[in-house]
């Protein structure tokens, strides 16, 4: 059997933000969870990472690739009231003392991320994580069409602006 090859620096994620997001799926997956990129779960908030846990937990993470880009997030909070868990992933050069302690936290790099700090738990009620659930798995599902198709995601945008 062939084995996978260790992708070179070139073919990750140009952007600090897009590296730590990958990271982080890399990292949540081995725990089990799945997790949709740059996910719009109401209008005005796009998460960067939202994670499905094996039990049906929902987790939202924020990548973080410095002290400014941190500064500069005044949406993070409306965040909370869309998963059952809110995590912070920078990588190892970042100043976590910014960040709130109420929250959890996740060391990140491109290639991996570790859980150290866990995130409190405040349960979706049923009525939104239904939203949230059918939001993750409609995203999911049109992803993996578009990637599957892309002829056709090319042509629905074609039809989208005319």
């Amino acid at each position: 059997m062939d084995q996978p090859s260790i992708p070179a620096f070139e073919d990750l994620p140009t952007r600090p933000g897009q590296r730590l997001q990958r990271g982080v799926c890399r990292g949540l997956r081995a725990l089990d969870f799945v997790c949709v990129e740059e996910l719009i779960p109401a209008p005005g908030l796009r998460v960067d990472v939202m994670a499905l846990g094996p039990r049906g937990e929902v987790w939202v993470v924020e990548c973080k690739s410095g002290r400014a880009d941190f500064r500069a997030d005044r949406k993070w909070q409306g965040y909370l009231d869309w998963c059952d868990r809110f995590f912070w992933a920078v990588d190892a050069d970042f100043p976590v003392e910014l960040l709130p302690e109420d929250t959890g936290l996740i060391l990140a790099d491109p290639w991996d991320a570790e859980v150290v700090r866990m995130a409190p738990e405040a349960p979706l009620s049923g009525a939104r994580r239904r939203v949230v659930l059918r939001t993750f798995a409609r995203v999911a599902a049109s992803r993996l069409q578009d990637l599957r198709d892309p002829g056709f995601a090319a042509v629905k945008e074609l039809d989208r602006f005319p």
